[in-house]
């Protein structure tokens, strides 16, 4: 088998990663993605075709790491004649009093004033009257933020697919799960079905299926593992549109009662709106455990949700999806972007992002992972997510 010499190897061709590859290909680093089935596939935490952009956190720091965002999207938007981002705005409703994985109402408020971010107060009444819901509790209140968008997310992960393949510094290959990973002094060697890679650096980023790559270096990240259901449902009223929203809601029995939805667009299933359950009735034990058919308690409850409180939607759903993703135990905190624990051999020369919600920051992110992964620094403060020392275990 024959070997090759790279600067950084970016273990997980998802999303996150082709935008890390890319960042390194724009400072000419000899980089090599290794993907370990083939690239704009359904099989992880990118998933699905939309996702939303929003601004509304209840921390200031994620707050802040939106805005940081926005430019990283606007580079990307120049590279591509497809629209990435379709501005619709962020609803935020429901429970004043509900603290979620997503935040609290009140809170995000709180955040959004304290860096000068435009939103606009509603009632439960203003809710319905200008965003189609109805028969909401009187006591919901919500916030809404202009800059939220409906990101074509398929899109993205082709732009910088397509980035990368001009990259002449980056190597691009599928199919090639990494089998083992050797330190070999102050290099890295990676073996793969496909041949041995060398390497100075690592940048780890296969999304929910971090453990399986981390593992082989000795340690490991406390995770949980969501097959999260997502559902079309065809509009009945041809002119509704509604913008990214989130509904803030206790839970009842095995129904986690939190939804999100997002607008018809002309890319993906234009006559239907997406509607999508926040919460997950099963866990899974193990990321292969996933599968593409969702949970139909967890659908039944979003269609009943629809039935009582949207406006011009049929309530069965007409397609269905599944999206893996890989959630940290940390309470709120779900991204983790941190360097190797230091009892693994050359730990500095190994970034890892694992866990969390993050399609929102794609381009972000991979600037981030190229800084640390060249520079072993960012200029971003990514104090909150360095939790590598708590989280990580050795095996």
């Amino acid at each position: 088998m024959n070997t090759e010499n790279y600067d950084v190897i970016v273990i997980g061709g998802g999303a996150i990663g082709l935008a890390t590859a890319y960042h390194l290909g724009k400072r000419k680093a000899k980089t090599l993605v290794l993907e370990q089935f083939t690239f704009v596939n359904q099989l992880g935490s990118s998933a699905g075709v939309s996702r939303q952009f929003r601004i509304p956190y209840p921390d200031e720091y994620m707050v802040q790491m939106a805005l940081d965002a926005q430019p990283y999207w606007d580079e990307l938007q120049k590279e591509t004649e497809t629209s990435l981002l379709d501005k619709v705005g962020t609803l935020w409703f429901g429970d004043p009093e509900v603290h979620s994985t997503e935040g609290n109402i009140a809170e995000a408020e709180k955040a959004l004033k304290a860096l000068n971010v435009p939103y606009t107060t509603l009632t439960a009444k203003e809710i319905e009257d200008q965003y189609h819901f109805r028969n909401l509790p009187e006591n919901y209140t919500g916030l809404f933020q202009p800059d939220g968008a409906s990101i074509n997310f398929k899109a993205t992960i082709e732009t910088l697919l397509s980035l990368c393949k001009k990259e002449e510094t980056v190597e691009l290959r599928e199919d090639s799960p990494v089998l083992e990973i050797k330190q070999n002094g102050e290099l890295f060697e990676i073996t793969t079905p496909n041949g041995i890679y060398i390497a100075k650096k690592l940048a780890i980023i296969p999304g929910p299926y971090i453990n399986s790559v981390i593992n082989l270096l000795d340690f490991k990240i406390e995770a949980t593992y969501w097959n999260m259901s997502s559902a079309y449902f065809k509009k009945t009223d041809p002119s509704i549109q509604y913008p990214t929203w989130f509904v803030f809601q206790n839970p009842v029995g095995k129904n986690g009662n939190e939804f999100y939805g997002f607008p018809s667009v002309s890319w993906d299933h234009p006559e239907y709106i997406r509607v999508a359950p926040d919460f997950v009735i099963n866990p899974l034990e193990e990321p292969s455990d996933r599968t593409l058919i969702p949970n139909p308690q967890e659908l039944a409850y979003t269609s009943e949700w629809i039935k009582e409180h949207m406006t011009g939607l049929s309530t069965e759903p007409e397609y269905t999806s599944t999206c893996l993703i890989a959630l940290s135990t940390i309470p709120n905190k779900e991204l983790l972007i941190d360097f190797a624990p230091k009892y693994v051999p050359n730990y500095k020369n190994i970034v890892v992002y694992a866990t969390g919600w993050a399609a929102k920051f794609t381009p972000f992110l991979g600037k981030i992972m190229s800084d640390l992964a060249l520079d072993g620094h960012t200029d971003f403060d990514i104090s909150h997510f360095q939790l590598g020392r708590k989280f990580f275990k050795a095996i």
